[in-house]
């Protein structure tokens, strides 16, 4: 009777491999060709498992090799098996892949919020490789060479995970210097502005039937589209703008801009961290999202 090999160590996974091959093809020679090694070296492997197993797996017949109904099993079970193994290490590989993440947001984010931050995310994670692109298109992650995005809008994108940052408020933005000038004392004095519009979904408009002055026709003033643009022009005291909160955070701290009045306007839109949906998340992306959470959520 053959010996229990219950105690005993697993047989070399090379010759597990070596036979597998044999196995799959039902020849040593086209085993051989797979692996880059001699027809003589995969006959050596099958003996030694053999040996190990003390069975046969093989029948030759001539020159025809025939598995046994032991080998046909053990053949199936360990291509599974070896398959199991490449999934694990192509898994790992995912999460320690290159360290080139690129990420995309708006312009006017990325100027007004991200830049200012950048400097502390490189101190913390020097081994981050972040490149960062700014775009007013929504990125097509399926053709584009984008890992991760920050969108601004209500989460609803199709086939992508998207995870909650946060809301913001608006409010109405300009120069101590320019509110001196015009005297702005009550929201009513704003028909006296230079109004700067951009394209957010709440204008004006809306912020003055939020402070409770809808009989007042909004004055025309500039449109510069671009948040930034608007927020640039208010900070060279050409006019008032709407500021978004998250977007002019920086500016009242350091006292750039100034917010006269205190009515403030919820948005329609929140920002959103969005990737596509992956069975595995390389460490890089999980730690650029994560200090984006931190970020956000220290800004708001």
């Amino acid at each position: 009777m053959r010996k229990s090999n219950s105690n005993r160590k697993l047989p070399a996974l090379r010759s597990m491999q070596v036979f597998e091959a044999a196995c799959r093809h039902q020849s040593f020679t086209a085993a051989a060709e797979e692996l880059c090694i001699t027809q003589g070296a995969v006959s050596r492997q099958v003996q030694i498992l053999e040996q190990w197993l003390g069975l046969s797996l093989f029948v030759r017949s001539g020159p025809q090799l025939l598995l046994t109904s032991t080998g046909e099993a053990l053949g199936q079970e360990l291509g599974q098996a070896l398959d199991i193994m490449k999934n694990a290490i192509d898994g790992s590989l995912a999460h320690t892949a290159s360290n080139h993440i690129t990420l995309s947001m708006l312009p006017s984010l990325a100027t007004k919020w991200f830049a200012p931050r950048l400097g502390r995310f490189l101190q913390l994670h020097t081994e981050v490789d972040l490149r960062v692109t700014a775009t007013r298109h929504l990125v097509d992650f399926a053709v584009e060479d984008i890992d991760l995005a920050i969108r601004y809008g209500g989460g609803d994108w199709p086939n992508l995970s998207s995870q909650l940052l946060g809301g913001e408020s608006i409010t109405p933005v300009c120069t101590k210097k320019y509110l001196q000038r015009l005297i702005l004392k009550t929201p009513a004095d704003l028909i006296r502005a230079t109004l700067l519009h951009s394209d957010i979904k709440e204008d004006w408009q809306a912020w003055f039937n939020a402070a409770g002055i809808e009989h007042i026709e909004v004055p025309r003033g500039l449109f510069l589209g671009d948040d930034g643009a608007a927020l640039q022009a208010a900070i060279d005291s050409q006019g008032i703008a709407l500021g978004r909160s998250v977007l002019v955070a920086d500016d009242i701290k350091t006292g750039r801009l100034i917010a006269p009045f205190t009515t403030s306007l919820p948005t329609s839109f929140s920002y959103w961290l969005v990737n596509p949906i992956t069975d595995f998340e390389p460490v890089n992306l999980t730690t650029i999202k994560n200090w984006l959470r931190e970020e956000f959520n220290r800004s708001v």
